[in-house]
């Protein structure tokens, strides 16, 4: 696997080194020893699997409150989306500053997004899935979320007509 770091402290994108041949090819998508090296913690607890029909649906911002903190490993198996992640973690060095990539299913990257951070998503493609791994189990008591478009993270979404759940659409700024 090939680490980028992100401007998010222990958020990574990942990318497959290909072992290729004639039939395709081969490649790790995580590895425990190398993964535990850069501090990332993914004890697959829980994963699910987001379909999503139209482009421009945006999903999020949405993390877990403690004690139910959550890593999550996310990778885009179908379509496009724009990934982002930002860091409410108020001891961190990189807090409130925010982190975007593209994945897709032709770029084959993944974004693991430590605990403590916000994440969310916004589909390029028609029909785009996502699929993720956390490290804790969905705890609807402890499920929080902040406004896609707070001023405080200053994300450039792509511009697209979003398709939103109004509960997403609501959520408050963040206030730390």
């Amino acid at each position: 696997m090939i680490f980028t770091e992100t401007p998010v402290q222990g958020a990574f994108v990942m990318d497959l080194e290909l072992r290729e041949d004639e039939r395709g090819f081969f490649a790790r998508t995580w590895c425990e020893r190398e993964c535990g090296e850069r501090g990332m913690n993914l004890r697959v607890a829980q994963c699910n699997v987001s379909l999503n029909k139209k482009q421009g649906t945006l999903r999020g911002l949405h993390y877990q409150a403690a004690p139910f903190e959550e890593a999550k490993l996310v990778r885009c198996t179908h379509g496009a989306i724009y990934d982002v992640i930002v860091d409410l973690r108020p001891g961190s060095p990189s807090f409130l500053r925010h982190a975007a990539v593209v994945l897709s299913a032709g770029n084959r990257r993944m974004l693991y997004v430590p605990e403590g951070c916000a994440h969310g998503f916004q589909t390029l493609e028609d029909d785009s899935e996502v699929f993720y791994q956390m490290s804790e189990c969905y705890s609807a008591a402890h499920a929080r979320g902040v406004r896609w478009n707070d001023p405080s993270f200053a994300i450039e979404w792509p511009p697209a007509e979003r398709i939103m759940t109004d509960r997403d659409r609501t959520y408050p700024d963040f206030a730390p």
